[in-house]
């Protein structure tokens, strides 16, 4: 919910992970984009919020020092490597923001777009959610597009809510959607599906994502990561078009089998000889891929009833930094 007097509290939080070689410049443009902002007077105070999933190079140091003389850097210190989605949601807890900004540390998606993003969101008293949608992505190859492509089409044919294409992880929330978000307590949770499941008035705004500024690509488009996010957390998550084509699989054994019964019973009619062992071995195999592919897909639903059931926390803080207060009963991230 927007609010009613003055300009509006503004939290940027990023879940990173061994970043020390981009940490220095995006803080710096980080800061001049929010100082652009304050001149238009879209934004009041602000604090920049640093996930830190268990780094183990200088960037925890490299924090500290950029804090040093300012009163906007916030850091939570995980106790291991969680993963993004749970650290977003571990800043989500300890933002102040009448809106928050969550984006990816790479500064393939220029915090420039910030003012633009504050715009958009007070522009109509109903704008909940600002999504940033790509029109270029610079520097990434024309195979890792086509995958994409591909994995947005797959969700959006299957998923039980729409998942806007090319909006990645980078958007503005107010604070009524952080404080639904926090509500919920999934495992494995999928922030795209999260956003897009809550509703509410969602906007957009264009930008071209930059390349890389620094270093390597720590998420491989068909890496182990990628792909369990995708199966694991968006599929599984949003959808029970697996358990379907399961069934629709299962009755198109059964037809097939009864057509080759058929065949087998005409060609005996006709005094034939029917090659049977052909036929069986054929059969066999293709009646255990289909028993395989089902209980694969029901042992994704399976485990994933089994890891919300054992209602372990999403994520554990270690240690905090330039808080000046705990995250609020409501945001707490607590087990029911």
């Amino acid at each position: 919910m927007k609010t009613s007097t003055g300009a509006p509290y503004l939290s940027v939080v990023f879940s990173f992970r061994n970043e020390e070689c981009v940490l220095p410049e995006l803080i710096r443009r980080v800061r001049a984009a929010v100082a652009g902002a304050r001149a238009e007077g879209l934004v009041g105070r602000h604090e920049i919020i640093f996930v830190n999933d268990a780094s183990n190079d200088r960037s925890l140091a490299l924090l500290k020092e950029q804090a040093q003389g300012h009163d906007d850097i916030r850091i939570i210190n995980m106790s291991r490597t969680f993963g993004v989605a749970p650290c977003v949601l571990a800043g989500f807890a300890y933002a102040q923001g009448d809106a928050v900004v969550y984006m990816d540390a790479d500064l393939q998606d220029p915090p420039e777009i910030i003012p633009d993003m504050l715009r958009a969101w007070q522009s109509d008293e109903g704008v909940e959610v600002v999504h940033t949608q790509r029109r270029l992505r610079q520097g990434e190859p024309w195979f890792k597009i086509l995958i994409t492509n591909i994995g947005y089409t797959i969700l959006n044919r299957c998923c039980t809510v729409v998942i806007p294409r090319e909006a990645g992880d980078f958007k503005l929330l107010s604070r009524r959607v952080v404080t639904h978000l926090l509500q919920f307590h999934e495992q494995n949770p999928f922030m795209r599906g999260l956003v897009a499941w809550v509703g509410f008035k969602q906007v957009f705004v264009q930008y071209d994502r930059q390349a890389r500024f620094a270093g390597d690509s720590k998420f491989f488009v068909l890496g182990r990561k990628v792909i369990s996010n995708f199966f694991n957390s968006a599929i599984v998550n949003y959808s029970v078009l697996p358990l379907h084509v399961a069934t629709y699989l299962g009755f198109g054994v059964i037809l097939l089998d009864l057509l080759l019964l058929a065949r087998v019973f005409f060609t005996k009619a006709q005094l034939a000889d029917v090659p049977g062992g052909m036929i069986i071995l054929m059969a066999v195999l293709f009646m255990g891929g289909v028993q395989l592919l089902c209980l694969g897909v029901i042992g994704l639903y399976l485990n994933a009833v089994h890891e919300q059931g054992k209602k372990r926390p999403a994520y554990i803080v270690e240690s905090t930094f330039g808080f000046s207060t705990e995250p609020s009963d409501h945001a707490a991230p607590k087990r029911a």
